[in-house]
């Protein structure tokens, strides 16, 4: 036998929850759509969550580990590189219209001039250098454009490294802090518990009303899906981890 405002508060208590299990589902719904529709499947495909996805994240190395891995791996770093060597080779051919050219020469005669002079298998080589005496005083815009390309992708360089550097830092004290939020998330769940057990104890010898132990009990819940809450906050934040090391791979 419980008071009819006791189980007016049960009720709430049940439909509260009944909410809560609606918007999960509801935001487990939409989330398996956008995750299909990114990787291309059809709409209607279920993806199976894997359990061992929230425990990934507990093998943490130091953060040079991660600025390392992100010089090595980020694509756009590579790209950049890429550009600059062709930069440079550039700038060596600009330079190379200075330089005097180097020309070899050969070549085979044979003559016959009736009464004056024969010559038969006769080879002449040769080398010869040549230089455009304008370029003396003619600007080599090339060299100079070439020059200013090469600045320009060293500036560029050294920006996306701090970037690099600031986005790997931000993202691992985000999930160093993440990490730390399950252990507060968790020591509040075992209160939680041990609260609502004592609670329990006592309604059931008749020392707490129903509405104290509907309180324990929602505290409980709340408590319990918090380490789940910071579990997977705690996952997602290492995974943004490895996006920024160029890392992170869909198995």
């Amino acid at each position: 036998m419980i008071a009819r405002n006791d189980r007016l508060k049960a009720n709430l208590q049940t439909s509260n929850i009944e909410l809560q299990l609606l918007e999960a589902k509801n935001n487990y719904n939409i989330a398996n759509i956008n995750m299909d529709l990114l990787l291309g499947l059809p709409e209607t495909t279920e993806i199976e969550v894997d359990q061992n996805y929230i425990d990934e994240s507990d093998d943490v190395k130091p953060v040079d580990f991660y600025l390392n891995e992100a010089r090595e791996n980020r694509k756009d770093l590579q790209a950049l590189d890429q550009q600059r060597k062709a930069a440079e080779l550039g700038t060596k051919s600009a330079k190379a219209e200075n330089l005097p050219s180097i020309a070899f020469t050969g070549g085979y005669v044979a003559a016959d001039i009736p009464k004056f002079l024969t010559i038969y298998n006769a080879v002449n080589v040769g080398v010869g250098v040549s230089y455009n005496l304008s370029n003396l005083w003619k600007e080599n815009s090339s060299l100079k454009q070439s020059k200013a390309r090469e600045m320009q992708l060293s500036a560029t360089n050294e920006l996306l490294n701090d970037n690099i550097k600031l986005d790997v830092n931000r993202e691992y004290q985000n999930s160093d802090y993440s990490k730390k939020r399950i252990a507060v998330f968790e020591k509040a769940a075992v209160q939680a518990n041990e609260n609502y057990r004592i609670t329990k104890n006592k309604y059931d010898n008749g020392l707490a009303t129903m509405t104290e132990l509907l309180d324990a009990d929602a505290a409980q819940i709340a408590a319990n899906v918090g380490v789940i809450n910071a579990k997977a906050d705690a996952a997602l934040a290492y995974r943004k981890l490895l996006q920024t090391t160029g890392t992170l791979t869909i198995k």
